[in-house]
């Protein structure tokens, strides 16, 4: 016993040392050392007293009577290092804050309850935003001014000037934060829509018409730079033109993605998307790496090549989420959420995009004979120049044509290119990496869930189920907590923060996706268990809404609603659109009736900013078509579901059993000896086939 007591305070004695060194080998640390987010642990050793977000920390600016700094940001924000390195870490600059101001650090990304709030100011105050977001409030956390990145004196003059108001005037600032307030709670209203929902075909091509003036027909996307790539905006265009025959349409769409996976947007040695393009050609990218845009492209590009069958957009999906496999799945089957657009150049300075550019004389080094081609197959020349002698990789024609122009098969092309990935890939690896923000957030894995199921199928890969139900087991046994609601995110064993609206939406979607192609009827309980849980703690009964934080939240400045479909969707629009699956397998009238109505609350608005709307207008496709539940019951409903799902049709659910089932679509439909296909639109069904070929023409009838 006494050798044991001994033991443990030499072990208490030798950690206490090493957190003592580990101290010793920075100036400063501040309260972020105890977080767990990247991002806010970037800050810890800042000379500025940084706090993270908490009732703790808001408490302290009350007390001390102090003005509160708010700066939002993410790990992977290139202009958010910038402004850290440019103030954050200047020790002046730290003690105009320290002194004046209580300091919070807040990830956007862990946090976007409180990014949503501060931007909706800061919007309000300068007419945009981005990040870093740097907003200076009351005590009470209300605005009082806001703005982006600012240089190190701006950001000083801005400081000294509030702070004096402050100290003199303060009835001036508590004026501004009313008005700034009033502002954001305007905002925050939405007028419920009480004609009755008529959703008809016309509203939606007027919408498309309105849309197509702001398409670039020479490189796809809209006709602006920065372009985003915004996969859900494709996703509802290609199943319009589809379902209106829209070649035209389907052209712009096709022309779009080829121009995406040509460009340098896309990482044509490692695999994978950056964020958006700075130019029109989709050439230059932002080069972080997020996991929302490579989720939701692998769906729209395998959906796509469902409906194309074009090889590229294979391809595309399959770099991909070999890129998601190697480089962000974590071995519990938990998904990373980016990598940062800086890395490390051989000077030893952060450079954006130093990993992934080339130049000439490393290109000639590494391929040997073999540049000549591979120089007019990636455009190193004035096209794919970007500065200071650096070449981003990018395509403008098809292999077809390269290799008839050099007298290659396309498989001795292929050949080739799998070749040069391999030796740029090798070299590449050679560089610092950009750095990694490794937490894992729950909407994000529900996207990344999602498209590994469309991608299985689609291409009936068992690789892609497996990491799909890896993911999926993962977020139901460390995020799902015993009470039924979802935590945000996930790191190094600890899970936390309470979910938003955006968690429960996505990982519903995708739930509901993998039981379609399992089987699984727990996906599908669990799905429409979370639905229930968002109606106790988010739904609002005065807008017919989602609030985007639960009531079991502390109140910030106000309580937002999101509707707005973004980069990713809104919130609500995937809830609406659960909601509409969920009706027709559970026939829960509540789910119905709350789908509608919440269609019906933002139709007003959709034909005037119809990019904003694009997922809304996908789930009003719902109601304009034909929408079938396709049932299949019997022994051999896998194969069947399978031979389906070879075909695009996006207007349908599939609910489907190998022996008896008492689910609504199901129940009294097995034959033990024969396996059954039944058609149906809004349970009226035609009669049951046995042959898939026979669906599929009821389907397309």
């Amino acid at each position: 016993m006494k050798y044991t007591i001994l033991l443990i305070l030499v072990l208490l004695i030798s950690c206490k040392n090493e957190l003592s060194d580990k101290k010793s080998e920075y100036k400063y640390t501040n309260a972020l050392i105890h977080e767990t987010s990247p991002y806010l642990l970037q800050h810890a050793h800042n000379p500025v007293n940084w706090y993270a977000w908490n009732d703790k920390t808001l408490e302290k600016a009350k007390l001390e009577n102090k003005l509160i700094v708010i700066s939002v940001g993410y790990s992977a924000c290139h202009w958010c290092h910038v402004m850290e390195h440019e103030s954050f870490e200047d020790s002046l600059v730290a003690q105009v804050m320290n002194t004046n101001f209580i300091n919070i650090k807040v990830d956007r990304e862990e946090r976007p309850d409180v990014d949503q709030v501060y931007m909706n100011a800061v919007q309000l105050i300068t007419g945009s935003g981005g990040w870093p977001l740097n907003v200076v409030t009351l005590p009470d956390g209300r605005p009082i001014w806001g703005d982006t990145y600012l240089e190190k004196e701006n950001w000083i003059n801005v400081l000294k000037q509030l702070s004096k108001i402050y100290k003199d005037t303060p009835n001036k600032l508590i004026q501004q934060a009313n008005n700034i307030q009033n502002g954001i709670n305007s905002l925050a209203l939405i007028k419920v829509n009480k004609d009755t929902p008529v959703f008809k075909k016309p509203f939606i091509a007027t919408g498309v018409s309105n849309w197509s003036k702001s398409f670039d027909d020479t490189y796809g996307g809209l006709n602006k730079a920065p372009k985003f790539m915004m996969p859900n905006n494709y996703h509802f265009l290609m199943r319009y033109a589809y379902h209106n025959n829209d070649d035209k349409l389907l052209d712009f769409i096709n022309l779009t993605l080829t121009k995406i996976a040509y460009g340098g947007i896309y990482d044509h040695v490692g695999g994978g998307f950056s964020r958006y393009s700075t130019d029109e050609k989709w050439h230059i990218p932002h080069f972080e790496k997020m996991l929302y845009d490579n989720a939701q492209l692998v769906s729209l590009y395998s959906d796509a090549y469902l409906l194309t069958k074009n090889e590229l957009y294979k391809d595309v999906v399959e770099e991909t989420l070999n890129f998601i496999n190697r480089e962000m799945t974590t071995s519990e089957g938990a998904f990373y959420s980016s990598f940062d657009a800086d890395s490390t150049t051989p000077s030893g300075e952060l450079e954006e995009g130093a990993f992934y550019v080339w130049q000439k004389e490393e290109l000639q080094l590494l391929l040997k004979e073999d540049f000549i081609l591979f120089s007019e197959y990636y455009n190193i020349n004035n096209f794919g120049l970007w500065e200071k002698d650096n070449y981003v990789l990018i395509r403008t024609d098809d292999d077809t044509d390269i290799a008839k122009k050099h007298n290659l098969s396309e498989a001795q092309l292929k050949e080739k290119k799998t070749q040069w990935k391999t030796i740029l890939k090798k070299a590449r690896n050679t560089r610092p990496k950009p750095r990694m923000d490794d937490k894992t957030l729950t909407s994000w894995n529900g996207l990344m869930l999602k498209g590994y199921v469309d991608a299985y199928r689609v291409f009936q890969e068992e690789k892609y189920l497996e990491a799909a139900q890896n993911n999926a087991n993962f977020i139901t046994s460390k995020l799902l907590r015993k009470d039924g609601g979802l935590n945000r995110t996930y790191k190094a064993g600890k899970s936390k923060i309470n979910g938003y609206l955006e968690d429960y939406a996505t990982v519903i979607d995708a739930y509901i996706a993998l039981y379609e192609v399992t089987l699984n009827e727990n996906w599908l309980i669990t799905a429409n268990n979370l639905t229930k849980y968002t109606f106790l703690h988010f739904y609002d009964e005065k807008s017919k809404l989602f609030f985007y934080t639960s009531d079991e939240d502390p109140s910030l400045v106000t309580r937002n609603t999101v509707y707005y479909d973004n980069v990713i969707p809104s919130s609500n629009s995937m809830m609406a659109k659960n909601l509409f699956k969920l009706f027709h397998y559970f026939d829960d009238k509540q789910f119905e009736g709350t789908a509608i109505t919440m269609l019906n609350n933002v139709k007003p608005e959709m034909n005037a900013y119809p990019t904003v709307y694009s997922n809304w207008f996908d789930l009003m496709l719902n109601y304009t078509n034909p929408f079938y539940e396709v049932a299949i019951v019997g022994t051999e409903a896998k194969k069947k579901i399978v031979d389906l799902n070879k075909n695009y049709i996006p207007n349908k659910l599939i609910a489907a059993s190998i022996s008896e089932n008492d689910m609504p679509l199901l129940k009294n439909r097995y034959n033990p000896d024969q396996t059954l296909i039944y058609v149906c639109v809004n349970k009226a069904c035609k009669l049951p086939v046995s042959k898939v070929e026979k669906a599929i023409n009821l389907l397309n009838k």
